[in-house]
């Protein structure tokens, strides 16, 4: 069993927790950003994640894993595996979240949703959202670091939400930033800037 305090460690260890002046994909700044490559670049602690998550919700019955692309693959992956059951993951295609290459939700069938990094719970929600729609029944969402502190509404009642980090980290929107502010320069991490 891993606790938050585990994980948090995991994290500062691997360098994926880093300090300074960020964009945020949601658009937003702030002085902290979770490269979460930095750990998951190691098989062997984002299977030790995995199996938390996966013992989380291993009385939930789950049918079927699914994460939103990019690092929630990896986290279907591990965390199907070690519930013995598929792992699928959504994409974007012409802005919208959806079901590509074949892969389909049943009617009915027990899903669990999963995400790496979370800020606004906009890409969850759209997980939530393509799940409702195939008549997927939500049994959970699991997180890996929910940096929201809480403010982020999935679309699901709480008590499904399990991350096994909790961070309250400060967001500005760019022109009421601090950070800008005082000049301090800005690095843009994750790869919604990339063209």
């Amino acid at each position: 069993m891993m606790t938050e305090d585990n994980v948090k460690q995991l994290l500062i260890d691997t360098q994926a927790i880093l300090e300074g002046h960020f964009l945020l994909t949601s658009g937003l700044h702030s002085p902290m950003y979770v490269e979460k490559f930095n750990v998951l670049s190691h098989p062997k602690y984002t299977e030790q994640l995995c199996q938390e998550l996966a013992r989380r919700f291993a009385d939930q019955n789950v049918e079927l894993v699914i994460g939103p692309m990019t690092g929630g693959i990896l986290l279907a992956h591990e965390v199907g595996k070690a519930l013995g059951t598929r792992a699928i993951f959504t994409e974007r295609e012409k802005g919208k979240m959806t079901l590509r290459r074949g892969f389909r939700i049943e009617k009915g069938q027990r899903v669990l949703i999963v995400e790496d990094i979370v800020t606004t719970g906009g890409s969850v929600r759209e997980v939530v959202d393509v799940v409702n729609e195939a008549g997927g029944e939500i049994v959970g969402v699991g997180l890996l670091v929910n940096r929201s502190g809480g403010k982020a509404d999935f679309g699901v009642p709480n008590d499904k939400v399990q991350a096994l980090l909790n961070l309250t980290v400060p967001t500005f929107q760019p022109d009421n930033c601090p950070l800008c502010q005082d000049g301090v320069a800005m690095t843009e991490r994750g790869s919604k800037h990339i063209k």
